[in-house]
């Protein structure tokens, strides 16, 4: 099962209903509206429908009310909760990680051991990056975000 058909089956877990849509407008990529996902069906890679997804099912679990209107603040910090829970539920700390034990070199290898795309993997380095500052320690590794790298801590 690929992260899209577990975001599918998580989202039917919580009472949500996942739809196919042709969008009139290119860049409407997804929608949640009262229980139901609309995702577009011009998209063409797993990876990108897994992370839209992601960010819809978020948007269900951490929101309430419209949000369309990005110019009002409350709105704004009601989008980024959704996309918060779709970099942990897609990536984590646990999944920068995994990448490294992995062998990955490059952004372009995590993300796709990861399964999501270059742009999601690195909207969520940015992400940790301003909520925990230039590294964090996870377990017995340091991760830092800039420049991305993973470092496993000494035992003493």
């Amino acid at each position: 099962m690929n992260k899209s058909e577990e975001l599918r089956q998580q989202a039917a877990d919580c009472g949500v209903e996942v739809v196919d849509w042709k969008f009139t407008a290119d860049r409407i990529k997804g929608l949640y509206c009262d229980g139901v996902i609309a995702l577009s069906d011009s998209i063409e890679t797993d990876a990108e429908k897994a992370c839209i997804l992601a960010e819809e099912l978020g948007h269900h679990l951490t929101a309430s009310g419209d949000i369309l209107d990005q110019k009002n603040t409350g709105s704004r910090k009601q989008e980024q909760k959704g996309r918060a829970w779709a970099y942990d539920r897609l990536i984590g700390l646990s999944g920068i990680i995994r990448a490294y034990e992995s062998g990955c070199r490059n952004r372009y290898e995590a993300s796709d051991l990861l399964g999501v795309s270059e742009e999601m993997f690195q909207c969520a380095i940015d992400f940790y990056r301003q909520k925990y500052g230039l590294c964090v320690i996870s377990g017995q590794y340091v991760i830092y975000f800039e420049p991305l790298g993973v470092i496993e801590r000494r035992q003493v």
